[in-house]
């Protein structure tokens, strides 16, 4: 084991508030709002799931209109939103009443609208009803995640609703693209059940391609959900835990575990062993690394790592987790990458909110690996 690094219990940290917590959460905007601390430390209990088998620039897009009127903002009130009736069947009876058989993933309700003064498209998550049930108690932990096809890269996530199926989200993002461009992209809005031990499921998503929505008006409609389609290759997971401590400036990541990681070697298995670095303003500050763990795609790690990180730095900061394959004659290969910060999105948003919520804590989250050249989060301001 390399210096620096030391073996922990597993046992949970009790709570204290920090010195200086009012802070912490001042670059967040309410996102704790959302965030639950994990109840236990490690990664021992985790949700039973039902599992499956495993522009170009032009003058005028063909099939899109340019409307008559300008639109300034998003509508504030649903009067003035008027829904594509075509999209609303089937129409229920009343809030949260149970979707049709012939939808067993529930549905989707969104608003789009698009701003002329400041170019951008502004996509609404409204409400979902009816979702199925991932979770062994017959619930669901929902959250959205928002893209315009064909970049994935920059995708917005609303706030997880706990244990609910029928979740309520009233979250409103932006995308910036010229008008011209949009006939050209597909939206999409992919419904996942947040696992804070294992990875996040897919439950159903819906695409709306852009040249078929007419922009003269705000936009409001329900639309049914459908099986994703299959995602790109699989790098692996990796589990850790964050703790800071406001009032000694300490910021602690412990490396737990990794999963059916990429396979790397001849043999079909990987000698890994994790990186973690310390950014910030998009630069490496720091740097440790555990020891090497030879012949397996499932390493157990359990090394903690420390840093110094002052209570006015902490949300300009970034930890970046990256798993290599070692070789003992030639270069060490990248398998993935995983970002976590208060400039990060989705998941390592998340888990750093839950670190700052919960702090002298340890908070410990399962992390999909990501191609290491698209998980570095962008310099912090």
């Amino acid at each position: 084991m390399p210096h620096g690094s030391r073996s922990v219990p597993t046992r949970p940290v009790q709570r204290a508030d920090g010195s200086c917590s009012s802070f912490l959460f001042g670059g967040l905007n309410g996102l704790t709002g959302w965030v639950c601390g994990a109840r236990a430390f490690g990664c021992i209990h985790r949700k039973n799931h039902k599992t499956s088998s495993s522009c170009s620039r032009s003058l005028q897009h063909p099939g899109l209109q340019r409307p008559t009127r300008l639109l300034t903002r998003v509508a504030s009130a649903t009067a003035r939103v008027q829904p594509e009736v075509e999209e609303l069947e089937p129409t229920p009876s009343g809030p949260g009443q149970q979707v049709a058989e012939k939808n067993e993933l529930g549905r989707l309700q969104y608003s789009l609208d698009y701003d002329f003064q400041t170019g951008q498209l502004l996509v609404g998550i409204v409400q979902a009803e009816g979702l199925a049930a991932l979770d062994i108690g017959g619930s669901s932990d929902p959250y959205v995640r928002v893209y315009l096809l064909p970049d994935k890269r920059r995708r917005h996530e609303t706030r997880v609703h706990r244990q609910t199926l029928n979740p309520h989200f009233g979250e409103t993002f932006a995308f910036k693209v010229p008008y011209v461009e949009l006939g050209g992209r597909v939206l999409v809005m992919a419904v996942y059940d947040f696992d804070r031990f294992s990875r996040n499921d897919a439950i159903g998503e819906v695409r709306v391609p852009m040249s078929s929505v007419d922009l003269g008006r705000p936009v409001l409609a329900w639309r049914e959900l459908q099986a994703a389609p299959r995602e790109e290759e699989k790098l692996g997971d990796i589990c850790f835990s964050l703790r800071y401590v406001p009032t000694a400036g300490k910021l602690t990541v412990i490396v737990l575990e990794a999963k059916n990681l990429k396979k790397m070697d001849v043999g079909g298995l990987s000698d890994p062993y994790v990186k973690v670095h310390l950014l910030q303003g998009g630069k490496k500050v720091r740097k440790k690394k555990t020891t090497i763990k030879k012949n397996t795609l499932n390493p157990y790690y359990n090394e903690a790592f420390s840093f110094e990180v002052p209570c006015d730095q902490v949300q300009k900061v970034q930890v970046e987790l990256t798993v290599l394959d070692y070789d003992k004659l030639g270069k060490n290969e990248a398998i993935g990458r995983v970002a976590v910060g208060a400039a990060a999105g989705g998941a390592g948003l998340r888990h750093w909110a839950d670190m700052l919520a919960n702090p002298r804590r340890p908070i410990a989250q399962w992390h999909s690996l990501r191609p290491p050249d698209r998980v570095r989060p962008p310099p912090a301001p």
